[in-house]
């Protein structure tokens, strides 16, 4: 998990902001996703 993302869901956690963590999450998953698609393409 990057860095930036990684700090961005640590403040969304302690401020409570559920709608940044939603946010962080799916941007997570996108990542993820984007990731084992290009290594499956090799």
């Amino acid at each position: 998990m990057p860095n930036w993302l990684k700090k961005q869901l640590m403040r969304a956690f302690n401020g409570k902001d559920r709608r940044q963590i939603r946010i962080l999450n799916h941007c997570w998953f996108h990542y993820q996703q984007k990731l084992t698609d290009s290594t499956a393409g090799q």
